[in-house]
C-alpha cells in the first residue's frame, strides 16, 4: 500500500468539501461529511496518485475507456496552404 507522504496530505483537500484529508489504505477520506447524508467522501489511490475527482466525475472517467481520453483533447493546426496570408 502507497503511503501519501505527510508533505502532501497537508496541502491536499476534498474537491467537493474543501476539508483536510485522511488515508485510510487505498484511498484518502474528506474529514468532513458532504451535505446532510453524513457520508465521509473517498478518493481512490492508484499507483501512488490520489483521484480527487468528485464521485460523480471519477464514475464518468472510469466509464470512458483511456483510449477515449487520449483522442478528445488535440490542439487545433492550421491547415491554410503555405504561403497564404
Amino acid at each position: 500500500m502507497p503511503k501519501i507522504s505527510p508533505e502532501l496530505l497537508s496541502v491536499l483537500r476534498c474537491p467537493v468539501t474543501g476539508s483536510p484529508l485522511v488515508q485510510e489504505g487505498e484511498e484518502l477520506v474528506s474529514t468532513t461529511a458532504a451535505g446532510d447524508s453524513g457520508v465521509k467522501l473517498r478518493y481512490p489511490i492508484e499507483d501512488g496518485i490520489p483521484l480527487l475527482l468528485p464521485p460523480d466525475l471519477l464514475q464518468a472517467a472510469t466509464a470512458a475507456g483511456s483510449d477515449q481520453h487520449d483522442s478528445a483533447v488535440r490542439p487545433a493546426t492550421d491547415q491554410s496552404p503555405a504561403g497564404t496570408a
